[in-house]
């Protein structure tokens, strides 16, 4: 699959204290911007214009990059005085370069570091800066609409009428928003709906917008009942006071009948332009991802010390359940300031008493189960697994409770600040799965992901199940997964493939589900990232 080009994001560069090159003057600095490969090239994405002598530039000229939260997209900045007109930077003096990745310079939203040189020695006092901004327009059109006296359009019962909304285009109308369809009812509401601003009307408030009321059938041939055409400051304004209220005209009936007034009256009650926050708002307004491990151990993985074990440490220090946590830590942790991870084991006899643990922290230090950063989490795996003997059964849900008591705390919060990812690795069948449904049931409703990676190759229908990718999950009582926010991805598809491509579809539907739970609940990011 693909990644999914999350946005743009624009990126602005100053330097402060740079070498001085030139004899006599100041260096003219350039900046170029590198972007990093699969196979690990560097390749040049633009640079900047040259500032004409001057040791603390502020570029104008801003670089755009597509964003893939999925991904480490590496970066290198590299500072050039340039001292004469060709295109190759190898005849240019070399000021100093930051490399770092595009999560860290969204997360920070400003990122200042010291400039080094190729031998990674400071270059001098010099400094670089660079700002992240997201490219977009990201307003949304709130509505409430209702109709009264519509036509009826059916012999038997009443029509069942629904509205669209459409935005025009050099090429005609394009459709930008259905409604719901209200049965039988000739003076129906329909609920409150939003549309974003950009499929509207492109953002301009003064475009004309079309709405169209049909009578749905249900072989297809919807009956258009009638339509007008307005702009979404007529809406607006009209709204602010009273409902604006439009005639619904049908041109053919119109021609008709003489005596021809309309085909029932469309009101909007409410229209208001609100503001979208995205993915990127909440991480640049100061929201934190918590990112928390969890490792089965469970006797079905075979004995570690076997090389036919999921958990045998090969000669290199690798295996599926180091792969996973290494791929997809690696993205995650930009995001996370503190860079300490819960991390647990689940399924297995621990010392001293030998009890059966379905979350153990992997350091064995209940008060402080934190690891610092991904290398943490990997020492403390590595440590644990000669200590403890592999066990069962594999029970999901006391895991996926433990984040969730933490993620309701949060909930209690006024703004978008926290939101947590549990990363299950695991070799296969579980054993509680309805208390794992009511547990994933119980998260949906909290700022909590749950991310499954299945190692080894068993059969993992039940974690498809799971993922509810195909219709919501329910909770064994029957109640719906209030939004999907399981993601299940089987090791064994990866096995070949680039280190990222498993961390690339692991977290392709992450940033979505953090954007669904926050603007369900209207919570905004802890600082407005346009405020500051």
């Amino acid at each position: 699959m693909a990644a999914q080009c999350v946005t743009k994001v624009e990126l602005t560069v100053s330097c402060e204290n740079l070498i001085d090159s030139d004899l006599g003057s100041k260096s003219d600095p350039l900046c170029v911007l590198l972007t990093c490969n699969s196979d690990s090239q560097w390749y040049e994405i633009g640079r900047t214009e040259k500032v004409q002598n001057c040791l603390s530039p502020k570029f104008a000229k801003k670089f755009v990059v597509d964003y893939y939260f999925e991904m480490v997209q590496k970066l290198k900045f590299g500072i050039y005085d340039i001292d004469n007109k060709t295109v190759d930077l190898n005849d240019d003096d070399f000021l100093g370069e930051l490399e770092c990745t595009l999560g860290q310079v969204v997360s920070s939203r400003k990122l200042t570091r010291p400039l080094v040189l190729k031998n990674k020695k400071p270059a001098g006092k010099g400094t670089i800066t660079i700002s992240a901004e997201e490219i977009k327009d990201n307003r949304a059109a709130f509505f409430e609409m209702e109709a009264r006296k519509l036509d009826n359009k059916d012999f038997f019962g009443k029509s069942d009428p629904y509205l669209e909304l459409y935005k025009q285009t050099e090429t005609g109308w394009q459709l930008a928003h259905r409604t719901e369809v209200v049965k039988n009812n000739l003076n129906p509401t329909w609920r409150p709906f939003r549309v974003p601003l950009q499929s509207l009307c492109g953002g301009d408030v003064e475009k004309p917008i079309k709405v169209e009321c049909y009578d749905h059938d249900d072989d297809g041939s919807h009956d258009l009942i009638g339509s007008f055409e307005t702009t979404m400051k007529r809406l607006q304004e009209a709204s602010r006071t009273s409902p604006a209220e439009f005639e619904c005209i049908n041109s053919k009936k119109k021609q008709k009948k003489k005596g021809y007034k309309n085909s029932g009256v469309v009101s909007v009650k409410h229209c208001e332009v609100v503001k979208e926050y995205t993915f990127l708002d909440y991480i640049m307004g100061g929201c934190q991802i918590n990112f928390t491990v969890a490792v089965d151990f469970t006797g079905s993985n075979g004995d570690p010390r076997s090389p036919q074990s999921l958990h045998y440490i090969s000669p290199q220090g690798v295996n599926e359940y180091l792969s996973a946590i290494w791929s997809v830590g690696n993205v995650i942790q930009d995001y996370d300031s503190d860079k300490m991870f819960p991390a647990f084991g689940f399924g297995a006899q621990i010392p001293p008493t030998w009890q059966v643990s379905h979350e153990f922290p992997l350091n064995f230090n209940p008060s402080n189960p934190f690891c610092a950063g991904v290398e943490g989490v990997v020492q403390a795996y590595r440590a644990c697994l000669p200590q403890v003997k592999l066990y069962g059964p594999t029970n999901f849900s006391p895991i996926i409770n433990h984040v969730a008591c933490f993620a309701k705390q949060a909930i209690q919060q006024t703004t978008a600040s926290q939101y947590f990812v549990l990363l299950i690795i695991t070799d296969g069948v579980i054993t509680d799965m309805d208390q794992t449904r009511n547990a994933i049931v119980n998260a949906s409703q909290l700022p909590m992901s749950i991310i499954i990676v299945g190692v080894g190759a068993a059969d993992f229908s039940a974690m498809e199940f799971l993922d509810g990718d195909n219709g919501r999950l329910r909770s064994v009582a029957g109640e719906a997964s209030m939004r999907d926010i399981v993601q299940f991805v089987p090791f064994r598809d990866f096995q070949n493939a680039p280190s990222q491509a498993l961390a690339q579809s692991v977290l392709a539907e992450l940033p979505q589900q953090v954007t669904s739970f926050f603007s369900l609940r209207k919570l905004k990011p802890p600082q407005d990232p346009s405020q500051s």
